[in-house]
C-alpha cells in the first residue's frame, strides 16, 4: 500500500462541507479505489467500502441535509454486526480518510446527517449490514463559507481535550506524564487529535502494566437504529494511535481483557487494550 506521513494527514484533516462542483479526477480516484481494496484492521473485522457517483445515481435521493455542498462524490462504510465491528469501521474508514487526505482531497465524516435510506440503496446494503456513515469526498473550494463556518464553531472543531482528563497512570486518580508516556507520547498525542462526533472526544486510556486500556465515556444518545456512534470513535482514535506507533517501529498486540482483569471506573466502559512488545 502507499505510503504517506501520518502526522501531516492527521494535522492537515479538516472537515471540509464545501466542495469544487466536479467530480474527483480518474486518476485520484483509482488511487483511492486500490487503496480501499487493501485495507486491514488489528480488530480483525471485515469492512466494506463504495464510492457513490452522485451524477451516475438519479434514482435515490443522496441528500446531506445541506450539510455538504458541491461534491459529487461520496464514499459509504459498512460493516456485519458483531464484536469491535464499529470499532474496526472507524478505524478502516479513518484510515482510508487519511490517505484520502493525504492525496489533497477532502473529506467530512457524516454520521446522523445524511439521507441514510437514498445512500443504503445506492451501495445495495443488506439488511445485517451496519451502515453507521459516509463522507464526500472532493476538493475544497480555496473560501471556507459562511455555514461552514458557523457549524465548525457551533461544533469546536478546532478545539481538543488537554491531555489530563484523558490519558491516566496506574488508576483514574492519576494524570499521564508525557515523560511517563515516553516514545508512546507520539502516538497519545495523534490520538488527541483525532475526530469525533458532536468532537465530544470519548476516548480515555490508562497506562498499566505496559498496556494502553482503552475506555469509552458515552456522552451521546445511539441513533434510532441503535449504534453507539462514539465506538466508531473509538475506532478512529485508535487508529491515529496505531498508525502512528507503527510509523515509530513501536510493536504491541491488541486483546481485550477478562473482566476480572480490568479497573473499573465510574461512566466509563472497558473496550480492549493494547500490549506493549
Amino acid at each position: 500500500m502507499e505510503k504517506f506521513s501520518i502526522e501531516k494527514a492527521v494535522r492537515n484533516r479538516i472537515s471540509v462541507r464545501t466542495y469544487e462542483e466536479r467530480p474527483i479526477a480518474k486518476e485520484e480516484k483509482e488511487k483511492i479505489l486500490a487503496y480501499m481494496k487493501h485495507l486491514e484492521n488489528p480488530f480483525g473485522v471485515e469492512v466494506s467500502f463504495q464510492i457513490i457517483e452522485t451524477e451516475a445515481i438519479k434514482t435515490e435521493k443522496l441528500g446531506t441535509y445541506g450539510m455538504i455542498k458541491g461534491a459529487k462524490d461520496f464514499i459509504g462504510a459498512t460493516v456485519k454486526e458483531g464484536e469491535f465491528a464499529l470499532e474496526a469501521l472507524g478505524y478502516s474508514f479513518e484510515e482510508l480518510i487519511l490517505y484520502i487526505t493525504s492525496l489533497g482531497i477532502g473529506t467530512c465524516w457524516l454520521g446522523g446527517t445524511f439521507n441514510k435510506g437514498g445512500f443504503s440503496k445506492a451501495m445495495g446494503v443488506k439488511e445485517n449490514d451496519i451502515f453507521p456513515a459516509i463522507t464526500p469526498i472532493g476538493y475544497p473550494v480555496e473560501k471556507r463559507s459562511v455555514k461552514d463556518s458557523l457549524v465548525r464553531w457551533a461544533a469546536k472543531s478546532d478545539k481538543r481535550k488537554a491531555w489530563e482528563g484523558l490519558f491516566y497512570f496506574e488508576d483514574f486518580s492519576t494524570d499521564l506524564d508525557k515523560s511517563v508516556a515516553c516514545e508512546y507520547g507520539y502516538a497519545l498525542e495523534m490520538l488527541r487529535l483525532a475526530p469525533s462526533a458532536a468532537n465530544k472526544q470519548p476516548w480515555r486510556v490508562l497506562f498499566k502494566d505496559e498496556a494502553f486500556h482503552f475506555y469509552e465515556a458515552k456522552s451521546l444518545k445511539e441513533d434510532k437504529i441503535e449504534i453507539d456512534i462514539q465506538r466508531v470513535d473509538l475506532g478512529i482514535g485508535f487508529c491515529h494511535f496505531h498508525k502512528a506507533a507503527i510509523e515509530k517501529d513501536l510493536t504491541g498486540k491488541l486483546t481485550k481483557l477478562p473482566s476480572s482483569d480490568v479497573v473499573k471506573e465510574e461512566k466509563l466502559t472497558y473496550l480492549f487494550s493494547w500490549v506493549l512488545q
